[in-house]
């Protein structure tokens, strides 16, 4: 019993997935949360309707919070968008999720009303395991490049946040199937798709090819939602039994596609749940496949990375790129002292040089891939190069950054 618990939950396995999982997480609270800010007056400060939660929170603390003046209304949205964009780059990773999660509470207890919904209580679940571990910063992450360890894809961490992750996703899909034929409206005995197919589509159904045909014949509404009941209570032991994984895996995401094409479905539908199933794919899998990856990149030829290596910036900066450069596609050698600017250089002879090496990298560095549009910004072919040159310049008082864990400094 010792020996499946800890299978189960405390076997150490690496946290990429888990890192990749937080960027999901963060454009699924920004997608539900930011929107409500368009309407301040009518959603959270004095002049708005407000209804509450009284079975969530405490009636203390309801009271509490509806004395905020606008002015504190307001610094907490300043508080949110400020923490919410440091979760998403992993910046302090796990404080900015507190401190972001506080905020979702403190406009939850604000009204109910416009950010009350099934769907976001089990954003908050998620939420709520992603404050209690540093591990999603791991990688992805600006505490990446701060810590600079090279082996942090791969470091081994407890694997229980993962795993309770999982069995919500898991829980999720049958308690929904459930709800389907034990609440109101039982899909067994009705045919609630043939409903929603001949239903006014405002707020309900989105215009899709098979609409119309499927509004003319009940029999196959009827069929389809039999299968979706079935799908939805057999998808907890398709994704846990590990010969039927992948399968479930792919059939859960088009699931959702088909959920975002045919329903006016919240932002959860999209990002979130797609990303839970990703994380039942097993961690030593992921790294087995970026360690292949690694292993082909050093047997080929790869690009060069030309840098002064008497600049303790540019061994710095040279560090950071190790830390993104996650397939191994890149050589890093030292050049002579005083080099003005780092260069790119590819064993078909093509040599790029200062901002133009580093918009070629965005294409390069999956850590970088958010960058193409900045790097490609109409003008920055012009702004980029005096950028550069400026920052080559003053290099010397650019704060450097020592930790070498994981492996030596570049020199």
């Amino acid at each position: 019993m010792r020996n499946f618990w800890n299978i189960l939950f405390l076997e150490e396995r690496s946290s990429i997935g888990l890192s990749f999982f937080r960027i999901f997480v963060a454009l699924t609270v920004g997608l539900h949360v930011m929107p409500s800010f368009f309407h301040m007056d009518d959603n959270y400060l004095s002049t708005a309707f407000k209804t509450f939660n009284t079975s969530f929170f405490p009636v203390a603390f309801i009271n509490w919070v509806q004395k905020s003046p606008d002015g504190l209304v307001v610094f907490f949205v300043w508080a949110f968008c400020l923490t919410w964009f440091c979760f998403l780059i992993g910046l302090f990773a796990q404080l900015s999720c507190i401190l972001m999660t506080a905020c979702c509470y403190y406009f939850y207890a604000l009204n109910d009303f416009h950010i009350g919904t099934l769907s976001w209580d089990i954003l908050l679940v998620t939420l709520f395991l992603m404050c209690i571990t540093s591990y999603h910063g791991d990688y992805f992450s600006v505490d990446a490049l701060r810590r600079g360890d090279l082996e942090a894809w791969r470091k081994p961490r407890p694997f229980f946040i993962q795993r309770l992750l999982q069995l919500q996703t898991a829980s999720t899909f049958f308690f929904t199937g459930l709800y389907k034929i034990t609440g109101d409206g039982n899909w067994i005995t009705a045919n609630p798709i043939y409903y929603l197919m001949n239903y006014p589509s405002q707020g309900v159904t989105k215009h899709f090819l098979l609409k119309e045909w499927m509004a003319l014949h009940p029999g196959f509404c009827y069929a389809t939602g039999l299968v979706i009941v079935a799908t939805e209570l057999s998808m907890p032991f398709l994704l846990f039994y590990p010969k039927t994984r992948r399968a479930a895996i792919v059939l859960g995401l088009c699931w959702h596609v088909l959920l975002v094409l045919t329903l006016d479905v919240p932002s959860i539908f999209l990002f979130l749940f797609p990303a839970q199933l990703m994380l039942f794919i097993h961690p030593q899998k992921i790294t087995d496949w970026v360690i292949e990856h690694r292993r082909i990149n050093a047997q080929s030829p790869r690009g060069k990375i030309i840098y002064d290596g008497d600049c303790g910036f540019c061994r710095s900066s040279v560090r950071a790129l190790q830390v993104m450069d996650l397939w191994g596609k890149l050589e890093y050698v030292p050049g002579p002292k005083g080099l003005s600017e780092m260069r790119l250089e590819f064993p078909d002879g093509k040599t790029y040089g200062g901002f133009f090496a580093f918009r070629r990298l965005v294409w390069m560095l999956p850590m970088l891939y958010p960058l193409v549009i900045v790097a490609y910004f109409p003008g920055a072919g012009c702004l980029g190069p005096l950028a550069y040159r400026w920052i080559a310049r003053n290099r010397s008082v650019f704060p450097v950054h020592h930790s070498c864990s994981g492996g030596s400094c570049p020199r």
